[in-house]
Order: C-alpha cells, then structure tokens, then sequence
C-alpha cells in the first residue's frame, strides 16, 4: 500500500501538482490529510487561493486534526486505519 501525506495547505498553484502526484501513485494507495490546514485550510480558509483542503483535490482516506496535531493523535490515526485497511 502506497501513500500519500498531506500536511500543509494546497493554494491553487499547488493544486495541479498534488493531482498529478495523486495520479502517478500506483495503485492501491490512500491518502493522509495531516492537520488543520490540510484538512479545511486552517488559517488561510476562506483566503481565494487556497482550495479548501486536500478532500477538494484528492480522495482522503485518514483525516488527522490538530493544529499542529499531538505525535499520540497521529499514531492512533494510523492504527485506526490500519485497522480498517485490515479490516
């Protein structure tokens, strides 16, 4: 299983990069939103380049909040997913 981590805001000039990205990621693969900003924006929602969270872009299969998100929060994502992966 391969995957991509997200962990910053994608603005409009990243967007073509991280769908590219997306896409040249062999399958299977699942994709990690990883804090408030690549989640929702964090700080710059709202802002016109930013897309509103890499959901926007790509299918995200873990959403890890926190801003920045506590190491324990991140762990618990990952087994949690594990967990479904296996499950």
């Amino acid at each position: 299983m391969r995957t991509g981590l997200v962990c910053g805001p994608v603005t409009r000039n990243m967007e073509l990069a991280v769908r590219k990205t997306w896409q040249a990621i062999p399958d299977p693969k699942i994709c990690i939103a990883v804090g408030a900003c690549a989640i929702a924006g964090g700080p710059f929602a709202g802002h016109p380049e930013q897309q509103g969270g890499v959901a926007a872009v790509v299918p995200v299969d873990l959403f890890v909040p926190g801003c920045p998100p506590h190491p324990l929060t991140i762990l618990d994502g990952l087994l949690r997913l594990l967990g479904k992966v296996r499950g």
